[in-house]
Parts: C-alpha cells; structure tokens; sequence
C-alpha cells in the first residue's frame, strides 16, 4: 500500500553536492547563490544538500515551505556512495574517486574545476569526460549556465570497468 509519504519521496529530486574532504567554498558559494537555486527550481529539483567537507562557508539552510529548495548540508559522512545513488543530479569537485563513483552509480553529473588549485591535472580528467559526453563540465563562474543548458538525458552511460582489460593492456605494454 503506497502512503502520502511515499509519493513525496518520489516528487523529491535532490541535487547533492560535494566537495570532498577538503574545501571549496567558491563551489558551495556558487550553488548558494540565488541564481542557482532559482535555475535548480525551474529545472525541476525540490531539495539541495552538500557537503561541505572543511569549508568555512555555510551555506543557508531552508525548509522549502516557501516553494524554493529545501536546502540542508553536513561537513563528513561515513556513506557518501548512498547520498550519490539517491541524487537526482550531482554536483562534484573533480577528483576521480568522486567522479567515477558517481559515473558508476549512473547518475547526472556537473563537475566544477577548482582553479585555485596549482597544477590542476583534475581539470584535464573533467575536460576529456566532459568531451566523451558522461558528464559536464563548470568552474563556479559558469555553474548556473551550465545548469540552464544542461539536459541530463544527453550524457552516454559511463562503461563498466573491467579490471581484465586493464591487465590486457599493461600485459600489451611490457
């Protein structure tokens, strides 16, 4: 038997963002904006939740009661994987941990380059994926235009990895 509870949680479409452990407060300043949680509204999500790892910018919290996002955020969690898996988009900083756990989850991704960051070899892996089509690609300026332009319906599935093809090909090489 469904209830009332069950049909709000499918109305739900929840935007996760991360950060990772480190910090990168001009992403979470970038989806704070009122620009952004406006773009997210009309794109059709009702809930915002990040994670702030160790930023010193928090974000402002609301209970969605006024047609808006529900927004709430934390600083770690043990279990980011099922915040992954129950996002309806997910907003990442670049590293290939969070990249390629959300790509294997098959969920919509914006990932946003840090460029404060020197030698920033993430951005090169977030460009060529980005250019393959899994997942786009933003710097905090451009978040919102990427989100207006974006539909999650165009990114290709990312293949499934197979540790025996990497064995092949390192066997190839030596």
């Amino acid at each position: 038997m469904r209830t009332v509870m069950d049909s709000d949680r499918e109305r739900e479409r929840t935007v996760f963002v991360t950060v990772g452990t480190t910090s990168f407060d001009a992403l979470v300043k970038a989806v704070d904006s009122i620009h952004c949680k406006e773009s997210l509204v009309r794109k059709g999500y009702t809930n915002l939740l990040i994670q702030l790892g160790r930023g010193t910018y928090f974000p402002t919290k609301s209970s969605g009661d006024d047609g808006g996002l529900k927004i709430d955020y934390f600083t770690f969690s043990p279990n980011i994987e099922g915040f992954l898996a129950s996002a309806a988009l997910v907003i990442s900083h670049a590293g290939s941990g969070s990249i390629f756990e959300t790509l294997r989850l098959r969920r919509p991704l914006i990932v946003v380059v840090n460029d404060a960051l020197m030698d920033n070899h993430q951005s090169e892996l977030a460009e060529e994926l980005a250019e393959r089509k899994f997942l786009y690609c933003a710097r905090p300026e451009i978040l919102v235009e990427i989100i207006e332009c974006m539909d999650p319906e165009m990114l290709l599935p990312y293949p499934p990895s197979s540790p025996m093809a990497v064995v092949k090909s390192l066997n190839n090489f030596f």
